[in-house]
Parts: C-alpha cells; structure tokens; sequence
C-alpha cells in the first residue's frame, strides 16, 4: 500500500519564496519559470516587449511577477501569489510571499501547507534582519526544509569565502531555532547560474541547482507514521430503496491511515465503534490515507455530525476546553484579553473567549514581551484560549493539519488570528502562561 500512497503524491511539492525587497525574489522566480520552460510563449513575448519599452536588452525575468503591481494599483490587495509549474520529475506549487516586516502575516500565510522554504539573501548583504525574520517563521512554522539561496554572486565576484560565511551564519542561527534541513546554494537569478544550470563561474560549488534540489528533496514519509485523522465535514444519508439504511460520514482524511475493521473513537463525545466500510469515488476500499477524500461507514448507529473527529481509538487525541498557542494576528484590529471569538479547527467551529496573552514575540532577536495585553497586526505570540465546547487538538508539532486553527470575528467573520496549538520556537525563552481566573466567564 505505501508504493501506491507514493507513486500518487511524491510528485507535488508545496514550496514558499522570502525574501528582504530588492534580493531579487521576483527575478529568481521568473528564472525558475523560464528555464523550467514553463511559461507560454506569448507571456515570454510580452515580457521581451515590456523589456524592450524599458530600455533592456535581455527579458527582464522579474517582469513576469510584476502582473502583481498593477492589480495593486487597481486596488486588489494581494496576500500571497501562487504560481503552478512542473517538470518531468515533479509538479509545484509555489506561494510567492511578500518581503517587507508589516506583511509577516502573509508569510505565515503562504509558507503554513509547504513543505520547503527558500530564503533568499544579497550576497552583499548577507544575513539581515529581515532574513531572520524569515528563518524564524519558518521554524514557528515547523517547515521541513529550508533553502539558503544567496542571490547576486556575480555582484560579489562569485567569491567561495563570501557564500561560506554567510552560509555559515545561517545555518548557526537556524539551528539555534531547530530548523532541521537548511541547504545552502550560490546562485546569480539574473545571469542563471546554479537556479536551473550549473554555474560555469563557480566550480568550488559541488552541490544541487535550485530546481534540482526542488525535484529531488524528500518530502513523503511513510502515511502509517502519523496518527489517522478524519474531521468530518457532511453526513450522507441518501435513504434509496437501494440503500435505506446507509449513512457515511464525508470528509478528508487529514493525516495517517484509516483502514476497514479498525476500531476507531468518535470525538469530542467519546463514543467508540469501528469502521465498517470506507467509500472512494463511489467504490469500496480497504484502506484511505492523507489527503483522499473519502466516505466512512461505522459499525454503530452512533451520534455524529459535521465538526466530529473520527480517530483510531489507539491514539486518539484528548479533548481540551483550554487550548495554549502560538498565533500570528493577521486582522488589523488588535486581539485584546478578554475578546469573544469563534475558534475554527477543522471542521469544527466552536464560541472561545481569550483568557490571556502572556508574551509577544519579538522575532529579530527571538525575545519576549511579557503580557503585551494586545496583538497587533502581523504579531507573532502566545495565548490562552476557553474554549465553549471541547476539541479534540494536537500539538502543531506533531500535526500542522489538527495542531492548526483560526480566530474569527463573530461579528462579520472575519479572520482574526492564525494559531499553532502548544508551538513554540526551540531557541526562544520559556514563556510563562498565567491561568485567568475562571470567574466571570460565560463557560
């Protein structure tokens, strides 16, 4: 079974781009585009026209991102762009996230479902504020992988002692964050060297290009290692004459794998049963695996409907009504103590009421504040939520999917908040989380 698990999905990377402004983001991104050959030739056309209007002679390549601009000035806000491309090895997804501080919010956005993140550096330059800021979501973020590309080695004489040190001072900050796998590549976005090609330039470089790293990085483990998952999302009771009695619960299995004859625990209620059929497209199979979507069957009649999470007993996730996060505050209204909100996790949408905010995170030095009593916007830091109804939520450690959830704004549904159940950053001080009173909550 895990043979057909990967031949179906290791061909998908999910990838997000960060970087300072003017690192040449846009330029590495069009480079990528180009040299991949996976822009049409009427788009490269109109790329050397609009080049040729601004007196350059070669195809400015960060003009194919700069559609973006425009729609700005129209008055589109755009968070984070993504871009879809492939090559004879792998498919990509690719989240382009803005560089400057005030959209941190984007960031945590674009890079939250990739599995790789590139962080770009002036080779001029080298490690910045900035470019800490980006390792340091990444990290809160629990991305897997991490791309070091110091841009612009044809501006610093593609000089071997510059990418050594500033690859050397990367690694030892992330490191110190407990990023896992930070790879570090030379590359000039402008002239190509070492994004899809090898550079001729820099010999002393023995390791991948940009895209061959991309089309070769692991980013499939075996689906049996993670706990199984399924948040259901609608209750199918067709009551035909062919099927009067069925009734299947609809959703998507978010990790791990759920297989016919398993007992399995209905949560937040608790009650148990075990499946006894597992429907794909309409047909019988014996097993269902993140991220199909699927139909199960229960051996019992039991109570279950949209916002449940179905989990193999062994292992099931605990019920909580008090839920300790890391969140980033992406509204421009602040989050005060004591705010009302509605708390989305999965599938479930639960009133909540914010106990406390004990610390807000500094990211340039990984410093903390001690009961800032409000998060701003793009703020990164930890909070104590009551919840009205249980939830049955994982660490964000252990699932980005179950570990994940958003505040809402009760009033007009807008997202307030991005949370990471019990995450936090491994070079960062312990936080001390004081416990609200309970008095004078409604629950």
């Amino acid at each position: 079974m895990t043979s057909t698990f990967e031949a179906s999905t290791t061909s998908l990377l999910r990838f997000a781009t960060a970087g300072s402004v003017d690192d040449g983001k846009s330029t590495l991104v069009g480079r990528l585009l180009h040299d991949s050959k996976s822009i049409l030739a009427d788009q490269l056309e109109a790329v050397e026209h609009a080049s040729r209007n601004r007196g350059t002679g070669a195809p400015d390549l960060a003009l194919l991102t700069d559609g973006l601009r425009a729609e700005r000035e129209q008055g589109i806000t755009i968070d984070v762009a993504y871009r879809y491309f492939a090559t004879a090895r792998r498919r990509f997804i690719l989240a382009d996230t803005p560089g400057h501080v005030q959209y941190t919010r984007n960031m945590v956005t674009g890079a939250s479902t990739a599995e790789l993140a590139v962080v770009l550096v002036d080779a001029r330059n080298g490690v910045v504020e900035q470019t800490r800021r980006h390792a340091a979501v990444a990290a809160l973020l629990r991305v897997p992988h991490v791309v070091l590309a110091v841009n612009k080695m044809d501006l610093a004489g593609y000089a071997e002692p510059v990418f050594a040190a500033i690859a050397g001072e990367f690694t030892a900050y992330a490191a110190s964050l407990g990023v896992p796998d930070v790879t570090a590549i030379p590359i000039s976005a402008l002239a190509g060297d070492n994004v899809v090609t090898p550079s001729a330039h820099m010999d002393w470089y023995g390791g991948p290009t940009v895209l061959e790293h991309l089309e070769t990085v692991p980013v499939v483990a075996d689906p049996t290692a993670d706990p199984a998952r399924f948040p259901v999302q609608y209750v199918i009771r067709p009551q035909t004459a062919a099927h009067p009695d069925y009734r299947g619960y609809a959703g998507r299995v978010a990790s791990g794998v759920l297989r016919v004859g398993e007992p399995v625990t209905v949560l937040p209620s608790g009650r148990t049963s075990t499946i006894a059929a597992i429907d794909a497209l309409g047909e019988p199979v014996e097993a269902a695996w993140a991220p199909q979507s699927v139909t199960l069957r229960l051996a019992d009649d039991l109570d279950v409907s949209r916002g449940d999470l179905i989990a193999p007993t062994a292992g099931a996730p605990a019920t909580t009504r008090d839920v300790e996060a890391t969140v980033c505050h992406v509204a421009d209204r602040p989050l005060r103590t004591g705010d009302r909100v509605l708390l989305k996790h999965t599938t479930r949408t639960v009133k909540a009421i914010v106990k406390d905010i004990p610390t807000r995170l500094t990211l340039d030095d990984l410093s903390q504040h001690a009961s800032p009593g409000e998060l701003a916007a793009n703020d990164i830091g930890r909070i104590v939520v009551r919840t009205a109804e249980p939830l049955a939520l994982d660490a964000y450690a252990a699932s980005r999917s179950t570990g994940s959830f958003l505040l809402v704004d009760p009033a007009d549904g807008t997202t307030l908040t991005a949370g990471m159940a019990g995450a936090a950053f491994a070079g960062a001080g312990a936080a001390k989380t004081p416990q609200a009173a309970d008095e004078g909550w409604d629950f």
